[in-house]
């Protein structure tokens, strides 16, 4: 019986590290792609920036930080809009007072 769990074993060990290679050759495979998509999405990206966005003297960092910048204020200004609108709603539905 030794000799049946020590080629079970064999077998198994084998199976196991076939099983590993092919995960690493898949994973490889899709890290490679999935980085090759990101960096050339960030080409375009920055191309983009660069021939519409961006302001005479400014880094495309420094357009895509201003962007920001400006985004968020929009959404602040948007915000503070819709509070002062539900203030004027609610007061209506109180008969304006």
């Amino acid at each position: 019986m030794s000799k049946l769990k020590d080629a079970n074993k064999k077998v198994e060990k084998g199976v196991v590290g076939a099983y590993k290679k092919i995960e690493e050759g898949v994973v490889g495979t899709y890290k490679k792609i999935e980085n090759g998509a990101v960096n050339g999405y960030k080409k375009i990206e920055d191309k983009f920036v660069d021939k519409y966005l961006k302001k005479e003297g400014e880094t495309i960092e420094e357009t895509k930080s201003r962007l920001k910048e400006e985004e968020q204020e929009r959404k602040e200004e948007h915000k503070k809009q819709m509070k002062e609108l539900k203030e004027k709603q609610e007061k209506l539905a109180n008969g304006g007072k």
